[in-house]
């Protein structure tokens, strides 16, 4: 396993990160699953107060209870699920990720979350009063670090302007380069953790058809799919898609979903090395596209 330094937290977090909204077997099964990543090398797991109503939060807790001290956990903040559960409202006001994250030591059974992520965040929010949410929950010592999961550059600038975030997750993948025009950089320049969402393209990457994503048309993305085919002597899908991120120097960890024993060796065999001229040659399939909302 490679690790990686996050920001300036004085952690090395694993290169694969564990994300957890994936675990929808048995409890048994999620329980040995997430075992077998500890084995693997994995120390960083990541969920969030979203995921099964909370309810993810109290599995990972209970599987992870046994290697705590050895885990980098992370969890997420913002999203209210309404009263009758028909969805979630955002909410990025102090009091309410105050109490959010109290709620969240308790299930996930720990006495402090090494990173708390706002999960999203706008331009009209209060930026002020939830980085004061975040702050004050660091002085009590609940959490350890905090960041941001975030499509938005406009976002993203704000809070490494005016706050102490350790991280900010993005979507990156062969399929999603908008990260590359500016925000990696810009993250790298200020020492900000990357933690990739998205690398697999929701499959697109690995074993789902083809169909319109972002900006690309069907067949374009028929047409990577092709030239990830034809390097399969070589490398799998999963490998050329991890390794791609991976290579940007910007990036600590990629945060994919695991389901099954089988997913988890096929990704812990995904962080072998890929001949960068390759990786390259699969960036010129498609022209990258860039963000056309949320620049300014």
């Amino acid at each position: 396993m490679e690790y990686r330094s996050l920001g300036t937290t004085g952690w090395s977090v694993s290169a694969l990160a564990f994300g957890c909204m994936s675990l929808t077997g048995s409890k048994e099964e999620s329980m040995q699953l997430v075992a077998e990543a500890v084995a693997g090398g994995v120390n960083f797991f990541d969920t969030a107060d979203l995921y099964d109503k909370g309810e993810n939060e109290t599995l990972v807790g209970q599987a992870l209870k046994p290697f705590r001290k050895n885990i980098f956990l992370a969890t997420k903040v913002g999203n209210q699920w309404r009263a009758d559960g028909s969805g979630w409202d955002w909410n990025p006001r102090r009091d309410y990720i105050l109490s959010c994250a109290e709620a969240s030591l308790k299930r996930l059974q720990t006495d402090y979350i090494d990173l708390y992520q706002l999960h999203g965040g706008t331009i009209e929010d209060n930026i002020n009063e939830t980085i004061d949410a975040f702050e004050t929950l660091k002085q009590q010592g609940k959490i350890r670090h905090y960041g941001i999961s975030s499509i938005r550059p406009n976002v993203m600038k704000e809070y490494v302007d005016r706050s102490s975030i350790e991280s900010v997750m993005v979507q990156y993948s062969l399929l999603d380069r908008r990260p590359e025009e500016a925000v990696l950089s810009l993250l790298k320049e200020h020492n900000k953790g990357v933690l990739v969402r998205g690398a697999l393209a929701q499959g697109m990457l690995v074993d789902k058809p083809a169909r319109e994503y972002l900006e690309y048309s069907k067949h374009q993305v028929m047409q990577l799919q092709q030239a990830i085919k034809a390097l399969a002597g070589r490398y799998s899908p999963q490998a050329l898609a991890v390794q791609y991120v991976l290579q940007n120097p910007a990036v600590t960890s990629v945060v994919a979903g695991i389901r099954t024993r089988g997913q988890l060796k096929e990704l812990l065999a995904a962080l072998k090395p890929v001949e960068p001229a390759e990786l390259q040659r699969l960036s010129g399939v498609l022209p990258p596209v860039f963000y056309t909302q949320h620049r300014q």
